[in-house]
């Protein structure tokens, strides 16, 4: 059992500085967590500090049932694989792979098997006698997978891997590591500032501002349930659109008004902020610019001048301004609509975001 608790640890530097002031968090044994956010937000500094390259100013870390805070790297039973790669240019791709077995005195038969066999899965069979400079950026990264699995840690550890490819490489590797942890069975914990990956490869994701976790859930719960303004704008691609707007009652319902446009929800929870100014957050995929679904709004819509369109195959991206703020709506190719044109667009009310303008937290 290799699950991971933090438990009050406080990481603070030499200078002073604090970038951890209180973490508590719980990752499961076989759980592939992605911890998320923006530069600086922390996630380096917790992944270190689970690898014991970074040291723990206060509170308790566990890997499985034992108090590692104190535990050198080396006998933490955990692999890192980094963002550089930190492959040996001298040695072979099987030297490379085989290097830390070698260390430990492991028999020459044995580290044969492990070698080959996750050559085989990484699908390095045909470079195992070539030098790093001879391969692609992929095959590189496949590589630094390739020497920690042959340790068989319980605990990998992944800081930005995917950061120095292109996107048609990052798109492969992502489906690739995702892959392997499925056949590892292994707890993965994986950093990244990129939500896409956190979204298409954590079981969990743990979005993280300031050192403070803001949200630990699955990905559908964050893109559907954010619990504050940063996670709703950090989680989803565009992000998420927000405009200051008033409550006001409509018989049962509400009436939420922003410049000249009002729309009706049916949200009970706002009993209380009538007469109040909230944040309404719209996903741009929750605007819709076809006529049928304009007709079908029950008037939930507004008008906007678009300033400035991105074809994205399938898709376009219509951008506008909404009470002064950069809007995005994204709706199908097929949508005829030009930059210099006025159209009308209509609110999914079902699906509108609603919070708190005072401390940013959703109301529910």
């Amino acid at each position: 059992m290799a699950g991971i608790t933090f438990k009050h640890v406080v990481k603070t530097y030499d200078n002073g500085v604090t970038v951890v002031p209180d973490l508590n968090l719980e990752i499961k044994d076989k759980e592939f967590v992605v911890l998320v956010g923006p530069s600086g937000c922390g996630k380096s500094t917790t992944l270190r500090m689970i690898a014991g390259l970074e040291s723990i100013s206060d509170g308790d870390l566990f890997i499985g049932d034992k108090r590692v805070n104190d535990v050198a790297p080396k006998n933490r039973d955990i692999a890192m694989v980094f963002q550089s790669y930190a492959l040996y240019p001298h040695m072979t791709v099987y030297k490379n792979m085989a290097f830390a077995l070698e260390l430990r005195k492991t028999s020459k038969e044995e580290i044969d098997r492990k070698v080959r066999a996750a050559a085989k899965v990484l699908e390095l069979e045909q470079y195992l006698d070539r030098k790093p400079k001879a391969l692609s950026g992929g095959q590189r990264q496949r590589v630094a997978l390739g020497r920690a699995m042959v340790r068989d840690p319980e605990v990998f550890l992944l800081d930005e891997p995917l950061s120095n490819l292109d996107a048609k490489l990052r798109t492969e590797m992502r489906s690739q590591i995702s892959a392997l942890h499925q056949e590892l069975q292994t707890t993965f914990v994986y950093v990244t500032h990129d939500q896409t990956e956190a979204m298409t490869m954590g079981d969990r994701i743990c979005v993280m501002k300031d050192g403070i976790i803001q949200q630990f859930d699955t990905p559908q719960e964050l893109y559907d349930h954010p619990c504050n303004v940063f996670v709703a704008g950090f989680i989803g691609s565009p992000q998420m659109n927000f405009v200051d707007v008033r409550v006001e009652k409509n018989g049962s319902a509400y009436d939420l008004v922003f410049g000249s446009d009002r729309i009706k929800v049916d949200k009970p929870e706002l009993a209380s902020y009538v007469g109040k100014e909230i944040i309404m957050g719209i996903r741009p995929e929750d605007l819709h610019a076809e006529e049928a679904l304009v007709q079908a709004s029950d008037g939930a819509t507004f008008d906007a001048h678009i300033k400035l369109t991105e074809m994205m195959g399938s898709e376009i991206y219509l951008y506008f301004e909404l009470l002064g703020k950069k809007t995005i709506a994204r709706v199908p190719s097929k949508t005829r609509a030009k930059v210099g044109m006025d159209i009308t667009l209509a609110v999914d009310t079902e699906n509108v975001h609603l919070f708190d303008k005072e401390t940013e937290r959703a109301i529910h």
